[in-house]
């Protein structure tokens, strides 16, 4: 099964570059982030067309995450048990939850779209946000964990955190912002701690995933690695094969991001063709 993870800058933007993509590079299931749509406005005919089902959550123009899968989606899950809201609060005075977190089982597989908050300034209301979400996204995690060890379980999508300095082009232009600060730097790592593996990384497979689109970013290759899959020890067992897809950064109207893949080996003992002696 090929599992590949892309923050798409607005599905409605590149529905066709994207659904595209999936058949050319044989995709099974996609999650995507920053969708940028409600369920109402998604172009759930083109992905039909391609023989794909789409779960997703997205609640306005704003970030949005969503699956689309060739195989059958069960135990669709919207949001996170523990994530903090953000932004004014509602008439009972809790903070509205934002379209961040979509998870979905495909082949006994867990899956989650997830889309981090990005922090804005380190001065940011916005900042103590990200780092609270990810703290729940990580206790969260933690519990999936202990009471399924066994399912294969991966956290994919934008992070919005470059681990190490090496994530970035230059490492003193980011002084003194987001990305790249230690409390979010020790929040992706608590997620590692947490039991799960950088399935690219883990693998000796580097290279960014972002690039802005100002300032000629790309052709200078001034990126960042803001995107992962993050598997359990189930889930990194199964990959047999994990690249970043920095192909799609070209051409016509690209997202700023760039997809993530892995391939996974589900097949058992019980699937194989070998013949049978009587």
């Amino acid at each position: 099964m090929r599992v590949a993870t892309w923050n798409v800058n607005s599905i409605r933007s590149r529905v066709g570059r994207v659904v595209d993509w999936l058949g050319r590079e044989d995709v099974d299931v996609l999650a995507m982030q920053e969708i940028k749509c409600t369920e109402a406005q998604f172009p759930y005919a083109a992905f039909a067309d391609a023989g794909y089902e789409v779960e997703l959550h997205g609640l306005n123009q704003w970030n949005g995450v969503a699956v689309a899968s060739r195989l059958p989606i069960e135990d669709v899950t919207v949001g996170f048990p523990d994530a903090p809201g953000f932004g004014k609060p509602l008439p009972d005075g809790s903070l509205p939850l934002e379209a961040r977190a979509l998870g979905v089982t495909v082949n006994d597989v867990r899956l989650w779209s997830l889309y981090v908050p990005n922090g804005r300034e380190l001065d940011n209301a916005h900042y103590p946000y990200k780092l609270a979400w990810l703290a729940a996204l990580a206790a969260d995690t933690r519990a999936w964990l202990a009471e399924n060890p066994g399912q294969p379980l991966a956290l994919m999508g934008d992070f919005n955190i470059a681990p190490f300095d090496h994530d970035v082009w230059d490492i003193q232009a980011f002084a003194g912002k987001t990305h790249v600060s230690q409390p979010e730097r020790d929040a992706f790592a608590a997620l590692e701690n947490a039991g799960l593996v950088d399935a690219l990384r883990s693998r000796g497979i580097e290279g960014y995933t972002y690039w802005d689109y100002q300032q000629l970013r790309f052709p200078r290759n001034e990126g960042m690695r803001i995107d992962f899959i993050l598997g359990s020890q189930a889930f990194d067992d199964l990959v047999t094969a994990a690249r970043i897809d920095r192909e799609e950064r070209k051409g016509d109207a690209p997202s700023d991001h760039v997809p993530v893949v892995v391939d996974l080996d589900l097949e058992t003992e019980d699937e194989d063709d070998r013949p049978m002696f009587l």
